[in-house]
């Protein structure tokens, strides 16, 4: 499972010219997952994701999590971010995992983050052609991989 995470203060997804999901202040996270990848996976990323110290304290040091801050959080989907891109100039998404497992992790990993985010969180819609307009705070963007726990 792969998240690209963005500060951002604010942002919005559109689906077919209707903002579907919308934030100000926190986080925009782009999320890919993997055929192989599983509840625990999701669980590990949530976890890293809202205790992440990337937010400013009082002095402008990157010292405070989504957490603390109280900041709003936009998921949305993107099986883009399982690329390969080895061999060739067209990528090969065969590592994406179908939407039977998708879905199900998905859903997984918004539900466990809704239980420790105070504000409802944000999403856009899973398949859909989603336009993303954001404003990255920083900027501050960071990639995890849970196949890669550093």
């Amino acid at each position: 499972m792969r998240l690209v995470i963005q500060r951002v203060s604010e942002a919005q997804v559109k689906v077919e010219g209707e903002i579907v999901g919308a934030i100000t202040s926190g986080l925009l996270v782009l999320l890919g997952i993997a055929e192989e990848d599983t509840q625990d996976d999701a669980s590990w990323l949530v976890h890293k994701l809202l205790n992440m110290r990337i937010f400013n304290d009082e002095n402008g040091v990157m010292n405070q999590s989504l957490l603390e801050v109280q900041g709003a959080l936009l998921v949305i989907s993107q099986f883009t971010l399982l690329a390969a891109t080895k061999k060739g100039n067209r990528p090969s998404y065969i590592r994406a995992a179908k939407h039977e497992t998708a879905i199900p992790l998905y859903r997984y990993f918004i539900k466990q983050a809704q239980k420790s985010v105070q504000t409802n969180i944000q999403e856009g819609i899973f398949g859909a052609d989603m336009k993303v307009h954001l404003v990255n705070d920083g900027p501050v963007t960071i990639m995890i991989d849970s196949r890669n726990r550093e």
